[in-house]
């Protein structure tokens, strides 16, 4: 039988052909009959739908995947898989690189190719860290998502607090009871008493 595998490192990726409707197409083009689909980190050796495939896969099976790294982002998690498949006598077939053999050139190649995957993850996660390190010298920068409610909006949430329920400052507001208590929790907002 012949299983394809796809991955995506967030349900949104869509660059370089990666995204899984992309990756589905062109692992059904290439025969596969089963394919299987995980939208979590390459650098994670359990993945749901990897960990369900593993159990399903035999012996004269062939396991078909779009791009090296969509299997693996790290050298050594990438060299065992594969070597645990390969002598379980499972075929693994790279599109983009062709099919995988115990041979020492095959072994070379592919801990070449995994060293340059684990190496081009690690470049981004050092331009991300350096981003943020800049960023954050901008006295107006703010780590997390954007506040959606303004100060001035929130200490009116607060004064109305001191006479009305919670419930009743969401209804007048708009701001969710969750919200109301975390930030009186929290104590951003001074309460006026």
């Amino acid at each position: 039988m012949k299983i394809g595998y796809g991955r995506v490192s967030t349900k949104g990726q869509a660059r370089d052909g990666n995204s899984l409707e992309s990756q589905k197409n062109v692992l059904e083009e290439a025969g596969a009959e089963k394919i299987y689909l995980d939208a979590f980190t390459g650098t994670k050796k359990h993945r749901p739908e990897l960990d369900k495939l593993m159990k399903e896969i035999h012996s004269g099976d062939t396991l078909i995947v779009t791009k090296l790294d969509r299997i693996a982002r790290s050298a050594t998690q990438g060299i065992e898989l594969i070597n645990s498949l390969l002598e379980k006598g499972i075929v693994v077939h790279i599109l983009n690189m062709g099919i995988m053999d115990n041979t020492p050139t095959g072994r070379l190649i592919r801990t070449i190719m995994l060293a340059f995957a684990e190496f081009e993850r690690d470049m981004i996660v050092e331009r991300t860290q350096e981003g943020k390190a800049i960023a954050k010298q901008n006295p107006r920068f703010c780590e997390g998502r954007p506040r959606k409610y303004s100060k001035q909006q929130m200490e009116l949430a607060m004064t109305l607090l001191k006479d009305n329920s919670y419930k009743q400052v969401e209804t007048m507001t708009g701001i969710s009871k969750s919200t109301l208590i975390r930030e009186r929790k929290n104590g951003r907002i001074n309460d006026i008493e």
